[in-house]
């Protein structure tokens, strides 16, 4: 699971949004990269971005995880309004085990995974740090 934000309190975001996956039903974080700032990504003009990998172990399904982390994103005032915009929080499905989704709302592997080295950085921090 991919935690970022770049409006507000950065790190005070990233750290509800940690505490809140552990306290989802049936999962628990096992294991959380360092925090890492990253340029946005896209073509809006916007403030520098706090990212940060957390690897769970749920026994949610992947649409009621996305629906759970909707609600986390929410409870930090996260507003859809843009692509590629600013946000309080963004909370990204990046891997989900072996499983390939593809729906609508939800793709798994994350379609940007190949494009954001932060993101392959962070998981080969869990990776060695869970592995």
């Amino acid at each position: 699971m991919a935690l970022g934000s770049n409006m507000g309190d950065r790190d005070a975001h990233l750290a509800h949004a940690r505490t809140r996956l552990n306290e989802l039903p049936g999962t628990r974080v096992i294991a959380v990269s360092s925090v890492e700032p990253t340029e946005p990504i896209g073509p809006v003009a916007q403030p520098p971005y706090l990212n940060q990998m957390v690897l769970l172990e749920t026994s949610l399904g992947p649409a009621e995880l996305l629906a759970h982390c909707r609600a986390i994103e929410a409870e930090r005032g996260r507003e859809r309004r843009e692509r590629w915009g600013p946000r309080t929080l963004d909370l990204d499905i990046v891997r989900y085990g072996a499983r390939i989704v593809r729906e609508p709302e939800l793709t798994i592997p994350h379609p940007e995974l190949p494009n954001r080295d932060f993101w392959r950085r962070e998981i080969a921090e869990l990776d060695g740090a869970h592995g």
